[in-house]
C-alpha cells in the first residue's frame, strides 16, 4: 500500500508514536494515507483506540517480527 507519508517511530513507546502520528495527520489532507512503523507492542491497540477517538480510519495493521505497521487514512 502506497502511503503519502511514512513515520518511523521505532524505539519509541506510548504515547510518543500516537503523538507523532497525530501531528503528522494534522499536516495532511483528507483522504491521504499515513504509514506508521513502530516497535511498541502496545501500539496495535493504541492505534485502534486512536482511530476510534479521532475519526481517522485505520486502513491496515500488521507486524513483521518485532515491527508493527499501522496505516491510517486522514478523515
Amino acid at each position: 500500500m502506497d502511503a503519502h507519508k511514512e513515520l518511523d517511530t521505532r524505539g519509541l513507546n506510548c504515547p510518543l508514536p500516537i503523538l507523532k502520528a497525530k501531528k503528522a495527520l494534522a499536516e495532511m489532507e483528507s483522504g491521504q494515507l499515513l504509514k506508521v512503523i513502530s516497535t511498541d507492542p502496545g501500539s496495535t491497540r493504541d492505534f485502534q483506540a486512536f482511530a476510534r477517538q479521532t475519526g481517522n480510519e485505520l486502513v491496515e495493521q500488521g507486524n513483521e517480527g518485532d515491527t508493527f505497521v499501522h496505516v491510517l487514512k486522514r478523515r
